[in-house]
């Protein structure tokens, strides 16, 4: 029998599908019920059937819902990271791919260089926890700051920690990358202090734990936000030459020079 001539479901099932929002059992239901009864299903397993369906459709849409609301730049997978060039032992990266840590409530902090693969880490591991069901939201450190001053700026600051710590894991990237003034510092830790041992953290910089006094201007501040992130943390240093810098040598290396 062709789609044409697949006949509709009565009105009044179309109706309670779509008052219950079953909608895969809807589209799916004209076809199966045909395929139930050329093939003498009993009802358990068209039932069954319907059910398995709806569910993993549901559970699609979850996860690109997730997706999308984590808010990546880009996607990166775990399975695309290049372990032979990775410094992140490769025990210390099985255990974070677990995704227990996230389940934990502890922390990630990955410092090293420029292009050593940070960023794609703290994705991956970010898009590994969208599809197995956690909340995730990305953030740059300079993106995030700036949300806060302006929760700041009209008294919602507290609403906006409040709708981040929502998230099972809240990343923030580039930390250091310019840096902070005092206010700034202040609404960062606010953030850390309101997560610690209730949100998994992942952080990545390209400075040192005892260079952050550089784009930290408060001493005080500094300490008080190493000591939340670092208790219950798994620590990662990065190290080597940019893998950007590398691909792109290794892109010029192919083309014939011209005089």
């Amino acid at each position: 029998m062709t789609a044409a001539t697949v006949p509709p479901l009565a009105a009044d099932l179309d109706t309670a599908l779509r008052r219950l929002r079953l909608g895969a059992i809807r589209r799916l239901a004209p076809d199966l019920l045909i395929t139930a009864k050329t093939q003498r299903w009993t009802p358990e397993e068209v039932l069954r059937t319907l059910l398995e369906a709806e569910i993993t459709s549901r559970d699609a849409s979850n996860t690109a819902n997730r997706l999308k609301a984590a808010g990546f730049p880009v996607v990166k997978t775990l399975d695309d990271l290049d372990r032979t060039v990775s410094t992140i032992p490769p025990g210390t990266l099985d255990y974070l791919a677990s995704l227990e840590w996230i389940r934990a409530a502890e922390n990630l902090t990955l410092v090293g260089p420029a292009g050593t693969g940070k960023t794609h880490t703290l994705i991956g591991l970010g898009v590994a926890a969208v599809h197995a069901g956690h909340k995730v939201r990305y953030h740059t450190a300079a993106d995030l700051v700036e949300t806060l001053y302006r929760g700041l700026a009209d008294n919602s600051i507290g609403r906006i920690i409040d709708t981040t710590l929502r998230n099972d894991l809240i990343i923030i990237d580039e930390l250091g990358f310019a840096p902070l003034d005092d206010t700034g510092a202040q609404l960062l830790f606010r953030l850390v202090a309101a997560a610690y041992e209730r949100r998994a953290l992942a952080i990545a910089s390209h400075w040192p734990f005892d260079q952050w006094g550089r784009f930290l201007p408060e001493h005080t501040t500094a300490v008080s936000i190493l000591d939340r992130l670092l208790h219950h943390a798994t620590v990662v240093a990065t190290e080597g030459e940019s893998h950007r810098m590398r691909q792109a040598h290794q892109r010029g290396g192919t083309h014939s020079q011209t005089p």
